[in-house]
Formats: C-alpha cells, sequence, structure tokens
C-alpha cells in the first residue's frame, strides 16, 4: 500500500517505494523436493512397514467401534505428538485401501 506523506492515517509515513524481497531459502521450508519425495517411495516400497505401523494396519483392519481413537492414541505415544499421529493415521489408511483395491484387482 503506498504512502501518503500524512502523519495520520491508514497510509500514513514518508513517501517511499516498496523494493520486492528477496527469495531466501527459508521460504522453501517445510515443502519436500520430488528426489526426496521419490526416494522415500522407494524406501518403502523396499522396505515396508515398521512393526508398530503393522500393528496400526492390523487395528484399522479389525476395526470396531472407537477403532481410530485407539490407533491415534496408539500413534501418538509412538510420535509424540498430535500432528503427527493424525497423519500417520491417515497414511496407514491410505496403505490399507491401496491394498484392498489391489486384492479387488486380482479377483
Amino acid at each position: 500500500m503506498a504512502r501518503t506523506g500524512y502523519a495520520k492515517g491508514v497510509a500514513s509515513g514518508h513517501v517511499t517505494t516498496e523494493r520486492p524481497k528477496k527469495v531466501k531459502p527459508s521460504h522453501r521450508k517445510g515443502q519436500s523436493s520430488k528426489r526426496t519425495l521419490l526416494c522415500r517411495e522407494i524406501a518403502r516400497e523396499v522396505v515396508g512397514l515398521s512393526p508398530y505401523e503393522r500393528r496400526i494396519l492390523d487395528m484399522i483392519k479389525t476395526g470396531g467401534s472407537a477403532a481410530d481413537k485407539r490407533i491415534y492414541k496408539f500413534a501418538k505415544r509412538r510420535l509424540g505428538s498430535h500432528k503427527r499421529a493424525l497423519a500417520k493415521r491417515e497414511d496407514i489408511k491410505e496403505i490399507n485401501s491401496k491394498q484392498r483395491a489391489r486384492a479387488a484387482g486380482a479377483n
């Protein structure tokens, strides 16, 4: 927003020209590169699930009324935070749905 030169008001202050901000590497924080995503995908394919992930998958398969809550509590104890637990639960659910789709496609 351009400044007016007035001491009071929404656009108060000396009249100046705004310079564009530099794009810093820190602005990319949290975004994964294509290479990283590919490496993680290959590693998951080769190594498979860890024991606690297999247990979560088993909980999803057996289901039950409070399965989501139990899975969340289990994942939170293992991973340490609310956000990570929710992300892991969704990730394993996605793996389960892919497995079921592959099994349905084979039959």
